[in-house]
């Protein structure tokens, strides 16, 4: 990424923090402002605001709108990670401890709804287009929850599944992060509808890569204890092709993932070394660079800018993730 637009997104990036906190005050009841910037205080990457700025570059990124857009992002991200760390009892997060941690579940779902609602609010003054794109992706996200929660029905191929539910919970807000950022700067429709393509598949790619690293990477490295998906009784892609399998290890990590969450130790790291030793790895790999590679290709037909070329280094750095 060149200097300019680098220089460009940090301010930007600096308004779009004082616009957090500001949406998020609330003079008369401390508390709520405590609960609601409780994880936005303690850190994180931002890398849905930044995808708007960046969204907004192949429009007018200098429209007003454009900082309410990373914002709107941002809030709903936060949002979801209240209501995740509910489902999956997290105690920590971000370094900190999570909100049902610090002041019980019912506290923490209250303050992803009210960060949701602040998020509306924004929507709601940036038009029609920006509120029905946050309304469909608020959907996505339940949706996908959803159905990691219930499973594959019969007879639906357990990989059309799991992609279907990455899409859904976790993709689909890093499309809506730089379509928003590019229709609030009013960019050409066919621009703003190449980077919710290239958005999706990004977050897929993403997504995979992050299971990969769940069963390969030792603790030190990712910053995660390996096998948490295995602890969780999520099922992901590399998961699915060592299943897919024909050798006794497919056979016995069928055996060992067959009851769900797998809660025993000596379990998660016999299921661990199974994997490792499968082809999952290597074939999720390959899945993470196709549809990195997918990603890329979406951005040929927008104007060759620093914004494109800052779009095509974050897919190439996916896709070298697990290499």
């Amino acid at each position: 990424m060149g200097s300019t637009l680098e220089t460009e997104l940090r301010h930007r990036m600096s308004e779009v923090e004082e616009r957090l906190r500001k949406v998020l005050a609330d003079a008369e009841h401390r508390f709520v402002t405590t609960g609601t910037t409780h994880l936005i205080e303690a850190g994180g990457k931002r890398v849905r605001p930044r995808l708007a700025l960046l969204g907004a570059q192949f429009g007018d990124p200098d429209r007003p709108q454009v900082i309410d857009a990373a914002v709107i992002t941002e809030l709903v991200h936060v949002a979801t990670l209240h209501h995740d760390d509910v489902m999956d009892a997290a105690p920590r997060r971000h370094g900190v401890p999570t909100a049902n941690a610090m002041w019980g579940n019912n506290i923490a779902v209250l303050l992803g709804d009210l960060l949701l609602a602040r998020a509306a609010e924004l929507a709601a003054d940036l038009g029609t287009t920006s509120l029905r794109l946050q309304a469909a992706t608020l959907a996505r996200l339940v949706r996908g929850q959803l159905l990691e929660a219930t499973r594959a029905p019969r007879h639906t191929d357990p990989m059309v599944h799991c992609i279907q539910v990455m899409a859904d919970k976790s993709a689909s807000l890093i499309a809506m992060a730089v379509e928003l950022g590019a229709r609030v700067a009013d960019a050409p429709e066919a621009h703003a509808r190449a980077l919710a393509r290239y958005g999706e598949r990004l977050g897929i790619a993403f997504q995979i890569s992050d299971d990969v690293i769940d069963i390969c990477s030792p603790a030190a490295e990712s910053g995660k204890t390996p096998g948490t998906d295995l602890r969780e009784g999520v099922v992901t892609v590399p998961v699915l092709h060592a299943l897919a399998g024909d050798g006794p290890g497919a056979a016995r990590l069928g055996v060992i993932l067959a009851t769900g969450a797998v809660t025993d130790p000596a379990r998660v790291a016999e299921a661990l070394d199974l994997l490792r030793a499968s082809p999952g790895l290597d074939k999720a790999r390959a899945d993470v660079h196709r549809y990195a590679e997918s990603a890329t290709t979406e951005l040929a037909g927008l104007p060759p800018t620093e914004a494109r070329e800052a779009l095509g280094a974050l897919a190439r750095f996916v896709r070298n993730r697990t290499a």
